[in-house]
Parts: C-alpha cells; sequence; structure tokens
C-alpha cells in the first residue's frame, strides 16, 4: 500500500496496543471462516453493527464490529495500514491514549454511518407506502438470512440498509491515517501507483476529499461505508485538537 521513504528497521517493532488490536481481528477473522454458519451460528451478524431499528441489532455491536471483516483482503488492507502508521502514533501518544483514540475514531466512524444511514432511509421511506415498510421490518431480516431479498427495488434497498451489517476496522484505521498525517506532515509517502513521493499531511487531506466524493455522489454497489472513513477522520481531528496531542510537550501520558 505504502513505502515510508529512508527508515529501514523501523518498521519492525510492532508495539503493545497495535499488537492486541490486530491479534484480536485475526482471530475474529479466522473464527468467522471456521465456524460461520455452523449451529445457525453468523458471528458477522451477531457482531457486526446493524442499523438500530433491525431485529437484528445490539448494542455491544457499536464495539464489536471494528474487529469483525468481510473478507482476507479487507483484513489484509485495514491491518496492514494498523500496523504501518500505528506504531508510529503510540510511540509518540503511549499505549493507552492510543487505543483510546483508536476506540473513539471508530465510535465516531459508526456514528456517522448511522446518522447518514438514517437520512437515507426516511429518504426511501417517504416514497414507500407504510405496508411496504412494514413487511421490511417484519420480513426482512429473514429474508437475507435465508439468502433471499424483496424482488421491488425500493423494498430491497431498504432491507439491505436496515438489516446488512457494517463490519470492519476502517473507521478507526482512517483516523490513524489522519493522525499520522497531522503528527508527521512532511514525511515523504509513496504509492504504488505514483512513481512521485507525496508528503502524509497531502495523501491524508487527498483521501478524505475522495471518501467525501465517493460518499456523496451515493456510488452503488461498492460496498464501501465511506461516511464511516470520514467519520473516523473528524472524530480523530477532533480528539487531537482537544487533547493538544500536536504539541510535542503531550507526547505521553
Amino acid at each position: 500500500m505504502y513505502q515510508q521513504q529512508g527508515h529501514g528497521n523501523f518498521l519492525s517493532a510492532m508495539t503493545p496496543a497495535v499488537r492486541l488490536i490486530l491479534l484480536t481481528n485475526v482471530v475474529l477473522f479466522i473464527f468467522t471462516y471456521l465456524y460461520n454458519g455452523s449451529g445457525g451460528i453468523r458471528l458477522q451478524d451477531i457482531l457486526g453493527l446493524h442499523y438500530p431499528s433491525s431485529d437484528l441489532f445490539k448494542p455491544y455491536q457499536i464495539v464489536t464490529h471494528m474487529f469483525m471483516h468481510a473478507n482476507f483482503i479487507h483484513l489484509a488492507f485495514n491491518m496492514y495500514a494498523l500496523w504501518m502508521f500505528g506504531k508510529y502514533i503510540e510511540m509518540r501518544w503511549g499505549a493507552s491514549r492510543f487505543f483510546i483514540y483508536y476506540m473513539v475514531t471508530g465510535l465516531g466512524a459508526a456514528a456517522l454511518h448511522t446518522l447518514v444511514q438514517y437520512i437515507e432511509i426516511q429518504s426511501l421511506m417517504s416514497e414507500m407506502s407504510q405496508s411496504d415498510i412494514d413487511s421490511v421490518m417484519r420480513e426482512g431480516s429473514a429474508a437475507l438470512q435465508a439468502g433471499k431479498n424483496f424482488q421491488a427495488t425500493q423494498l430491497a434497498e431498504l432491507n439491505f440498509l436496515i438489516n446488512i451489517p457494517t463490519v470492519g476496522a476502517s473507521g478507526a484505521v482512517f483516523g490513524i491515517l489522519l493522525a499520522f498525517g497531522m503528527m508527521y506532515p512532511d514525511v515523504r509517502m509513496y504509492l504504488f501507483f505514483i512513481p512521485v513521493p507525496i508528503k502524509a499531511k497531502w495523501l491524508v487531506i487527498g483521501y478524505g476529499v475522495l471518501e467525501l466524493i465517493n460518499g456523496m455522489s451515493n456510488v452503488q454497489g461498492d460496498n464501501v461505508a465511506h461516511f464511516a472513513h470520514l467519520g473516523g477522520m473528524l472524530f480523530g481531528f477532533i480528539f487531537i485538537k482537544v487533547w493538544g496531542l500536536t504539541d510535542n510537550r503531550n507526547r505521553r501520558n
């Protein structure tokens, strides 16, 4: 994904909080695919974040969804970014503050994502009859668990919004990317597909703009929670500013 310029063995160490988060994600991913469907248990439905009006919603999912992933590529990219950037932030702030930051940005991502879901759901419902809405609320989750969905486009879309779980550490990872850009703005990074080095601050800004464009254009079928990524960055920015973490005098707990 990225390569940092001029730091040889600086990437070799894995800091304690990064190690704990990474191992938790990997272990849950292994359990998900070893026992998926066994005895009627689907960990993604149990631990993934559902919209609050879904029959499958549980309050603990607000936290647990951050440690679940849809597939190996999803897990690999998130954990690589966590390892690549997170250790620099943890070494500067300390493990406890880094872990709090990680959780706050993940929760902030979930909050903004859910708010956007609410707006989309209300917009859909305003164009539907009450009987159709009741059908989705009554039958939607069972249909999806059986591998089915409504034939009518609006009903199917509403059912997906309410009953498909959101999973992944991407919101918190985007928060870490923002923190790296703020802590080390002038570090030059290489993207695989761009031969010219880019300063970290411009990389972060570019990612933020790209996610905003993709979120506002409401890209269909990409299955990416773009506003969750923006939520992680937004709450990360607030967290850093409130705690004054860009001040070199406040590097450790």
